[in-house]
């Protein structure tokens, strides 16, 4: 029997997946939940051994004694310095976790491509998957460094563009619970990536680094499983469908998809200060941060799953903020979110740089990282989940998959981009770092909102509220 109200009937009348297992999952599809669990268990892997990542190559793998273990390793030390100049092992570090990142997120507009035209979105994530498992155990062995990386970035490419896609295809563009699909999805991200620093940071920093790694690797062979026993629940996929015809573009989709990558460039000045919450900070926690409670230190790991915890906790509040407005008829639209959420998280900065500035010549006190990471959460929730959804929302049929993979592009510029400012950050007033990723951020709120009467008729978008009154609850988080 089906609890599906009259108008989603209809929505599940045009999305067959959509109607197989509807209401079973938090009134979702029940698709939705091997998604959700499946893409918490692969961001357990890559946040818990990227929490360690920048600590690991600036503090001991890259250091002159220990870079010699990691197999051609100068050659690609060689290629990095004859494009930004000679590199200290900190900046090294740096340009290479900004470059790491940056085509981590590059990828899967190659991989949503090979997923919408290729091998299909199934086989696409499960080859991603598979990549990335061994990746994350390659990182267990200081030879196979780079290797890993490679692995990494090849099986993100397959798996991300492809996962996030399988949730916009379980239901049809009129379903009003596409969005708080994929706020329960974002959700899953933030719930991995808080786990993750406390189980791999923690092994990692304390009893050594290869622990971590290996940990995360064991995460994403538990993904994987989850995802191959969801098989049955997942949206078929076009490419192997008989007889039927793949979408093709139409006429005047050619200026949404432009001016959807314009709206992502915009963002990439959100991601570039981001970023750099993975990047120079906990190098910056690590130096210049008390980090002492009760005789004992905090984990420097601990402050990304801080990051992440303070999403999960303030998401029901955001969300019943939202429907609360919506109520009203004063909720704003996605692109006024955009420019909320970048506004918020540049006021993180400044507070980041004031309490630099009130720590003196002692170090800073610990509460002002805390109260840093809540107010991002904040930001980030005006920005990752809805410009996500918008993309989902606005993109061609034809192209859906590459164009969510195209999301990623953002953070993909914001990583280089923030991997190139870091080498900064041994040179400037640490205050100054951080007031100027404020600036960065900043530009992005202002120009979104230049741009967004324009955005909004190129994009096609009716500007109401990204997420309905029946979005994610407080009982469902």
């Amino acid at each position: 029997m089906s609890d599906l109200t009259g108008e989603e009937q209809v929505a599940a009348t045009a999305n067959p997946a959509a109607t197989k297992a509807s209401g079973e999952f938090l009134g979702h599809p029940k698709g939705l939940a091997y998604i959700v669990f499946t893409e918490a268990w692969e961001r357990f892997s890559f946040y818990g051994m990227q929490a360690l990542l920048i600590l690991y190559m600036a503090t001991y793998l890259f250091l002159p004694e220990n870079s010699g273990n990691v197999a051609v390793f100068e050659p690609f030390r060689a290629f990095f310095e004859a494009i930004f100049g000679p590199l200290s092992v900190q900046a090294l570090a740096s340009q290479v976790f900004g470059a790491y990142v940056g085509l981590v997120y590059f990828a899967p507009v190659l991989g949503g491509l090979i997923g919408d035209r290729i091998l299909g979105r199934r086989k696409a994530v499960l080859m991603g998957a598979s990549f990335m498992a061994v990746g994350h155990f390659l990182m267990a062995f200081e030879a196979s460094f780079l290797f890993a990386l490679l692995m990494l970035i090849l099986g993100s490419g397959l798996l991300k563009g492809n996962l996030a896609a399988q949730v916009g295809a379980l239901y049809d563009k009129a379903d009003k619970r596409r969005d708080s699909g994929y706020s329960i999805y974002v959700f899953s991200v933030n719930v991995g990536a808080t786990v993750a620093p406390l189980i791999c940071g923690t092994l990692g920093e304390l009893y050594g680094w290869h622990y971590g790694f290996g940990a995360a690797g064991i995460g994403m062979l538990i993904g994987l499983a989850i995802y191959i026993l969801g098989q049955s629940h997942l949206p078929s996929d076009r490419v192997e469908a008989e007889g039927e015809e793949r979408p093709k573009l139409q006429k005047g989709d050619g200026i949404v998809i432009f001016s959807i990558l314009g709206m992502l460039a915009l963002t990439s000045l959100y991601w570039t200060a981001q970023s750099q919450v993975w990047n120079a900070y906990p190098l910056w926690l690590r130096e210049h941060v008390d980090r002492s409670v009760f005789g004992l230190d905090v984990p420097v790991t601990w402050f990304q799953s801080l990051d992440s915890l303070a999403v999960l906790v303030l998401a029901p509040l955001v969300l019943w903020y939202w429907r609360h407005q919506s109520k009203r008829q004063t909720e704003p639209g996605d692109l006024i979110k955009l420019v909320i959420g970048c506004s918020i998280f540049a006021a993180a900065f400044i507070l980041l740089g004031l309490g630099d500035v009130f720590g003196g010549n002692d170090q800073t006190a610990l509460i002002w990282p805390v109260i840093f990471h809540f107010i991002c959460g904040v930001g980030f929730l005006y920005v990752g989940p809805i410009a996500l959804a918008l993309t989902s929302r606005a993109a061609p049929d034809a192209v859906n998959s590459m164009m969510v993979g195209s999301y990623y592009l953002a953070i993909f510029f914001g990583g280089i981009f923030s991997g190139w400012l870091a080498r900064f950050y041994e040179h400037m007033p640490t205050a100054s770092f951080w007031l100027m990723h404020a600036a960065i951020v900043g530009l992005a709120a202002i120009l979104i909102l230049i741009l967004r009467p324009l955005l909004t008729r190129t994009m096609k978008l009716d500007e109401s509220p990204a997420v309905p009154q029946g979005g994610l609850t407080t009982q469902e988080a």
